[in-house]
């Protein structure tokens, strides 16, 4: 049974990688679309392929997660247009840097926090209040492996998705008596942009990270996100973890050599 179809969905990060194959996803079973993100190029380019392939009713607003008042400006046109979410995706998320904490750069630790929690924080507390008065959501956190199990020189980064991993309980206990739901999808390696952005665009040692193995796709990612979002609404999943095969836990991968 597709429960998407007509449902509107805001996906921020929807530019590239988990989020533009969560919108195109969506829109392939007949969702309708408000989509967030900094890259309002590449947004554009997105939505006239969503719109061309699927006839998708499309919203676009350049937001960068870490800037309150801009996700605030974003959030208040859209409830001002009746377009109030039935899912958020929370998936504007990064990696920046790699290094012990004692020789971490600051600028990297503040690109993390202010993305990957607070601006998870600006869009949940800007949309969700909606929610809770119509009594109707679903919020998906885009956690990570890294929430569950810290690796060497992923401290702020592990952190971070520690965090996320608690403000999702936290969200659930929040919403307890209301019929919305919050769930985690945790996944490990996934071949996106995310190693070119921790690395500062190295590509190289970016493409290192996914050799020898099969890594997820985006597209497996929002294969999974579709999966939770589509059960009815007395289901909920609070954590998704979802890993390659190869992928035992955050040390162990079976790599060819």
């Amino acid at each position: 049974m597709n429960r998407i179809q007509g449902k509107l969905m805001l996906i921020t990060g929807a530019s590239s990688g988990i989020g533009e194959a969560c919108a195109r996803r969506f829109a392939a079973d007949g969702a309708n679309l408000a989509l967030w993100a900094r890259r309002s190029d590449r947004l554009e380019r997105l939505a006239a392929d969503l719109r061309r392939g699927h006839q998708a009713s499309v919203l676009l607003a350049a937001v960068d997660v870490r800037d309150r008042a801009a996700v605030n400006g974003a959030a208040t046109e859209l409830i001002a247009g009746g377009y109030v979410p039935d899912v958020l995706i929370n998936n504007a998320g990064l990696a920046s840097g790699m290094s012990k904490v004692y020789e971490g750069d600051p600028e990297d630790w503040d690109r993390m926090i202010d993305t990957n929690l607070k601006g998870l924080l600006n869009v949940t507390r800007a949309i969700l209040p909606h929610m809770v008065a119509r009594r109707r959501g679903h919020v998906v956190n885009i956690g990570s492996t890294a929430a569950h199990m810290t690796y060497p020189m992923g401290n702020v980064y592990n952190a971070t998705k520690f965090g996320v991993r608690a403000l999702s309980e936290g969200m659930n206990l929040d919403v307890a008596g209301t019929p919305i739901r919050v769930s985690s999808i945790d996944p490990g390696f996934v071949e996106t942009e995310f190693s070119e952005v921790r690395f500062h665009g190295d590509t190289q040692r970016a493409k290192a990270v996914y050799q020898g193995f099969q890594p997820l796709t985006a597209d497996d990612i929002a294969d999974a996100i579709a999966y939770v979002v589509n059960l009815p609404e007395h289901v909920n999943i609070l954590d998704l973890i979802i890993v390659p095969t190869a992928q035992r836990n955050v040390y162990v991968v079976d790599r060819e050599q």
